[in-house]
């Protein structure tokens, strides 16, 4: 069953929230991340190859392991948003929004009516049918998170549209995309980089949506914290898992 979204609720409360990109598809390694203590997961359907089963398995996870499940969907089609939902997430992560109708059409295909369009089935997150259809409408139409990310020069030049687009409920930068975008590809440190991220965050407080940074560097992190940033993605499990194994091997040579 749908279960309340405790980063929202962290959000919403003013907290700071760490989270952790999920690169390896493991419900296994979903457990870890939960019991390391992340505030929350984003599964990766856009760079990862996983099946439905495996990424419905991943969300039980997170849910016993009490760490928030998103999932970063390939794009805003109604039929992959629809698909990461009905197994469980409590949100959605859309890259390369680049315009008002875009966020529209994430937020539309992640809502219920009145709210969105987003197609209606019973199964997990209904109980099975033990939670009636309009008590649960409500209740997903409240937790679910969509979530924008802005990896393009047209998504910054866009920025006050996207981010008046009611139920956008954070905004996660992408610097690498970013800096392809930008005609530096590869250089997420590049001055042109760091000025459009600085103007995604400075815009996502004007709106006061919770804008997501990813310290790429030792400085960054209190950096954003010096601008009120709440919320921070750490990178990912895979470079975690293979910069641990790499230096466990260290130390014994």
């Amino acid at each position: 069953m749908l279960q309340t979204n405790q980063l929202k609720r962290a959000l919403a409360e003013g907290k700071t929230v760490f989270g952790l990109l999920n690169s390896i598809p493991s419900p296994l390694l979903v457990e870890m991340i939960g019991y390391a203590g992340y505030d929350f997961v984003i599964l990766d359907m856009e760079h990862v190859c996983v099946n439905p089963e495996t990424l419905e398995n991943m969300v039980r996870a997170a849910e016993y392991a009490g760490v928030t499940p998103l999932v970063r969907v390939p794009n805003a089609a109604p039929e992959a948003i629809l698909q990461a939902l009905d197994c469980g997430a409590q949100g959605i992560v859309v890259p390369h929004v680049r315009n008002a109708a875009e966020a529209a059409q994430a937020v539309a295909a992640s809502r219920y009516s009145p709210l969105g369009t987003r197609g209606i089935s019973g199964g997990r997150t209904t109980g099975f049918g033990t939670l009636d259809l309009p008590t649960y409408f409500a209740r997903a139409n409240s937790e679910i998170m969509v979530v924008a990310m802005i990896e393009d020069r047209e998504g910054v030049d866009n920025l006050d549209a996207i981010l008046s687009v009611a139920g956008i409920d954070m905004v996660l930068e992408g610097a690498i995309d970013l800096s392809q975008s930008c005609g530096v590809p590869g250089q997420a440190q590049h001055p042109i980089v760091q000025d459009a991220i600085k103007k995604i965050s400075a815009r996502c407080r004007r709106h006061n949506i919770p804008f997501c940074a990813i310290p790429r560097a030792p400085d960054q992190a209190a950096a954003w914290k010096k601008r009120e940033v709440q919320a921070y993605l750490l990178g990912d499990d895979r470079g975690v898992s293979f910069r641990a194994l790499k230096a466990h091997l260290m130390t014994f040579r």
